[in-house]
């Protein structure tokens, strides 16, 4: 094969290498040899007939020997392959409300409270308690307790303050995994003058802000805080220790709260339980002083998630309340309606008849008032009645304050004159 044809036939091969393949392994071997046997030999060698370049070829299928592929295979190692990202950790409530509350009751007495938001359909609840003799009786499933130490705290917060200390890390993952991966606000519920719920209800809060951090619902800074609590004072007759222990929380408390960190601050007195309610059995004495405060937060959270073909009250006008500190609520039924001054009554009525502290509601700057009555009830009230409701309110906080307003027709007969005010200074025995 004189060397003209093969550098010819090389020549076109590099053509076809662009076009149309590339040269395999094989074929390589076989230029080799044609190139020595073209050196060797004057006699033409049949190399088949060369294509015409930028025509179709037929590529003849060349099977690998398994030494070509060793030589050019790459050693891959085992690596893990990410699957598709799992959904988060999401826990729907029983109802639709405008907020997500995360719940945790902090000693029995707090424990008690978050039973009763479970009861009313809230799913983000946990328990935490130092003795398991108190954390047993909690009606709720057991993934949403959390035990530790074991022998209570002998109604000395010093002593629950140092285990919750000891725990904040187990604190921590137990809610992370109790609130999932979604919710809008955390309330602490404690009562006050024990030893677990006095003692832990700080370090609680704190472990709470920093899951809301961590999920991004709140950020560092004045007016971002996402924690609140429900905090109950206890009665007069449980003794010395007790009020001492009652006067060092709220001491920490109210620190959280002027700090911005705390919001809002719900205080139940059981003291006024009594009053309000003489002579309750002790079967329903608990029972009603939770469902008290816990209804009338749950009115509000689900009122401000519904329409009305009269006066709305949104989340936004809720959020004005959450975010101002310390709150209070009352709710009065009207008998009668149909003279100026009965809604304007009826509000003044449930600010004294409240199981919440003794507030001076003239401090507050922020409120809000929602009136549901039945169809019958609303075909026949006055709007004018109902607007001089609304200015009672007005005159009450003073002047530079914001009252928002809601009517809905209710299923029920009658009419209830719901209130919230926010604002509110601390009562004057632990701040003096």
């Amino acid at each position: 094969m004189p060397n003209t044809d093969y550098n010819q036939y090389v020549s076109r091969k590099k053509v076809f290498e662009v076009k149309n393949f590339s040269m395999t392994g094989r074929e390589l071997v076989k230029l080799k040899e044609l190139k020595k046997m073209s050196d060797e030999n004057t006699q033409p060698v049949d190399i088949g007939e060369v294509p015409t370049p930028g025509e179709p070829v037929e590529v003849p299928t060349v099977e690998a020997t398994e030494s070509f592929v060793d030589d050019y295979a790459v050693d891959v190692p085992d690596i893990p392959i990410p699957e598709d990202e799992p959904e988060g950790n999401v826990i729907e409530d029983d109802f639709e409300g405008a907020y997500k509350f995360a719940i945790v009751g902090v000693g029995q007495g707090g424990s008690r409270v978050a039973q009763t938001f479970w009861n009313l359909g809230y799913k983000r609840v946990a328990i935490i308690n130092t003795a398991k003799q108190d954390l047993d009786p909690i009606d709720m499933p057991s993934e949403n307790k959390l035990l530790i130490g074991g022998d209570g705290a002998g109604k000395k917060p010093e002593v629950a303050e140092e285990i919750f200390n000891a725990h904040r890390e187990d604190i921590l993952d137990f809610l992370k995994r109790t609130f999932g991966d979604e919710f809008d606000r955390v309330l602490v519920c404690a009562g006050a003058g024990g030893g677990t719920g006095a003692g832990g209800c700080s370090v609680v809060i704190e472990v709470a802000h920093d899951l809301c951090e961590s999920l991004g619902v709140e950020t560092r800074g004045e007016g971002s805080a996402k924690v609140g609590a429900i905090v109950a004072l206890p009665s007069k007759a449980e003794g010395a220790r007790v009020a001492s222990n009652t006067k060092r929380t709220m001491e920490k408390v109210l620190g959280f709260k002027n700090l911005g960190a705390l919001t809002p601050l719900v205080i139940l007195d059981n003291e006024k339980i009594k009053q309000i309610y003489p002579r309750l059995p002790v079967r329903k004495f608990w029972g009603t002083s939770n469902n008290s405060v816990c209804a009338l937060f749950h009115l509000f959270n689900r009122i401000s998630a519904q329409e009305s073909v009269y006066t709305s009250f949104d989340k936004a006008d809720l959020e004005t309340v959450f975010a101002s500190g310390i709150i209070t609520f009352g709710a009065t039924p009207l008998k009668k309606w149909d003279q100026p001054t009965d809604v304007s009554q009826a509000i003044r009525d449930n600010l004294k008849k409240t199981i919440l502290a003794n507030l001076d509601p003239s401090t507050g700057d922020i409120a809000s008032c929602v009136v549901i009555g039945s169809t019958e009830v609303l075909d026949e009230l006055p709007q004018e009645n109902l607007e001089y409701g609304f200015e009672q309110l007005t005159r009450i906080l003073g002047q530079g304050s914001t009252v928002h307003r809601g009517v809905y027709s209710g299923n029920k007969p009658g009419m209830i004159v719901y209130t919230a005010i926010g604002g509110l200074d601390a009562p004057k025995e632990f701040t003096s």
